[in-house]
């Protein structure tokens, strides 16, 4: 199978924190793409890893993508390792994604550092001819996808492009609160597990204000920002919106 593009968070819910408005609009444009959580979120305060799944399941439902995997990496223990490693190339060279996304290099949350670190190192691991990998006992051929670009989460950045997300702003959002037991969501009775960085009232209205401020920045009314480490090319159509 060729994806259009995967999404690799390091937790259940990055992808949908940071990038779910970018997600639903290429799906309904009919882009086909996959999200791939690294942990199963298992050190998460709140909740447990078997909610996650369930809510992972739906807010991949929400969002329309073509799969959802978890690579079962242990949550806050996300190695730069041949094992870890491996298990992401397995991914890129059975999906063949043209784009890949990935957190930022750099973010409050070590594990979305490492996370990136990880994923950027599989992504040239991938396309080595030389690293040997499997699938139900077929040798994998060597894959490397064209792009890849970062998401942002909590740390800010320069971006190097934003995405009008204005159309698909509230189909994100409707994702994120699927997670129930991580997000707080409006008219949900208050819930006896601990408060964390991303379950207060005031965490939904940073994730609001961030998409009005970067959609501010390109004229619309929401946006979603990104950073690439290569230069990308702008055609004229581009340039003129078309």
């Amino acid at each position: 199978m060729n994806l259009d593009v995967i999404i690799f968070g390091a937790h259940p819910d990055d992808a949908e924190l940071s990038m779910g408005g970018t997600v639903a609009k290429l799906t309904n444009t009919k882009y086909e793409v996959g999200i791939v959580d690294l942990t199963r979120g298992e050190m998460g305060t709140r909740g447990s890893a078997l909610i996650r799944k369930k809510e992972a399941e739906e807010a991949a439902k929400i969002l329309n993508v073509k799969f959802r995997e978890n690579l079962s990496i242990p949550d806050g223990n996300i190695e730069l390792r041949d094992e870890n490693i491996k298990k992401v190339v397995k991914v890129i060279r059975k999906y063949k994604p043209a784009i890949i996304f990935a957190p930022y290099l750099n973010d409050r949350h070590p594990d979305h550092i490492d996370a990136s670190a990880l994923i950027k190192r599989a992504m040239f691991t991938s396309g080595l001819i030389k690293y040997k990998t499997t699938d139900n006992k077929k040798i994998q051929d060597a894959y490397r996808p064209s792009k890849l670009f970062f998401y942002m989460q909590t740390f800010t950045f320069e971006p190097t492009f934003i995405v009008d997300i204005t159309d698909t702003f509230q189909q994100k959002m409707k994702s994120i609160f699927a997670y129930n037991t991580q997000v707080h969501s409006p008219g949900k009775s208050k819930s006896n597990e601990p408060e964390t960085f991303i379950s207060t009232p005031e965490f939904i209205d940073y994730i609001e204000a961030r998409a009005k401020t970067y959609g501010f920045q390109i004229g619309k009314k929401y946006g979603e920002p990104f950073f690439s480490e290569t230069q990308i090319e702008m055609n004229l159509d581009g340039l003129f919106g078309k």
